[in-house]
């Protein structure tokens, strides 16, 4: 099968579906390591206690989207 038959192929999957091809190919290009998703765990953990302590303040998506933004205008 040529790669844009399989390119076709996958389009017309359901959007599920279509997920699933990409977290794998995703998966096959940059394969999950458990020591960085466990160390990636205890930074999220860490960052949920201190907001929920109040030791950190949340920022808005939008304007953490518009700090970036105006760094590259």
């Amino acid at each position: 099968m040529k790669t844009s038959e399989l390119i076709r192929e996958a389009n017309s999957l359901p959007v599920e579906d279509r997920v699933m091809v990409v977290d794998s190919l995703l998966k096959s290009l940059n394969p999950p390591d458990a020591e960085i998703d466990r160390k990636w765990a205890e930074v999220a953990r860490r960052r949920l206690t201190e907001l929920r302590s109040g030791a950190l303040e949340a920022i808005p998506g939008d304007e953490v989207f518009a700090r970036i933004w105006s760094r590259f205008a």
